[in-house]
């Protein structure tokens, strides 16, 4: 997720590969380069941590037990515009149209060379940051300026400090999936904030308050969401 000014945070990545001599070797070039890396050995597993946290691109197998690559991407597409970039050994013209067509990012064929998997990540990254600067995110009658950090409930501009917005924007970037505090802290202050994570509930009873809306809702014992 891309907050303006924020160079330091750290991009999470979702790394699905059953091959897992593959898996790791993604994984160790990846942490390289500072990014968070989550791997998944198969379609049904990254499915679950998909659903369970959220992350900035997905790299994805085609051909996986469980799940294939393009049922996963089916999938996630149906409910999120995250970026995916697709590595598979396949290469027929028509599999890789199959996979465009579904709404995949890019589309990387084995064997490849891992400096130009980073210039793909960075450049797939780097069109999902200047897209999301450009876009509103819309909520019934809550709207975001994601370039201009302003909010507005029923077109009325809602004042907000910088932490408010951004955890505002995090929120609705993950429509209805349930962030932890921890999360929250990580993705909006980055690693190297080490204080108390329940300043998290501070900042959402005070975004409750400004913009009086039901919609930001408490998972007891876990965390927040943005939910009808």
């Amino acid at each position: 997720m891309c907050f303006e000014g924020d160079i330091s945070m750290n991009y999470h990545i979702l790394v699905v590969e059953d091959d897992l001599e593959i898996q790791e070797l993604i994984k160790q070039f990846l942490m390289t380069q500072n990014y968070t890396i989550e791997v998944a050995s198969d379609g049904l597993e990254g499915m679950k941590r998909f659903n369970t946290q959220p992350f900035d691109l997905i790299l994805l197998d085609v051909m996986m037990p469980n799940l294939n690559g393009f049922e996963v991407a089916k999938m996630i597409r149906s409910q999120s515009n995250i970026p995916i970039i697709m590595l598979t050994a396949l290469e027929e013209e028509q599999d890789q149209m199959k996979g465009f067509d579904i709404g995949i990012d890019d589309y990387i064929t084995k064997p490849f060379s891992f400096h130009v998997l980073i210039r793909r990540v960075q450049a797939v990254l780097r069109r999902s940051c200047n897209q999301n600067s450009d876009n509103h995110l819309n909520f019934n009658e809550l709207n975001v300026d994601c370039d201009g950090y302003k909010a507005y409930v029923n077109k009325v501009e809602i004042p907000l400090t910088t932490k408010e917005f951004e955890i505002l924007q995090l929120l609705l970037h993950n429509e209805k999936k349930v962030l932890t505090r921890e999360i929250i802290v990580e993705k909006i202050w980055g690693y190297e904030y080490s204080g108390e994570t329940r300043m998290i509930d501070t900042h959402i009873k005070n975004l409750r308050k400004k913009l009086n809306i039901p919609y930001i809702k408490t998972v007891k014992g876990i965390g927040y969401k943005i939910d009808e």
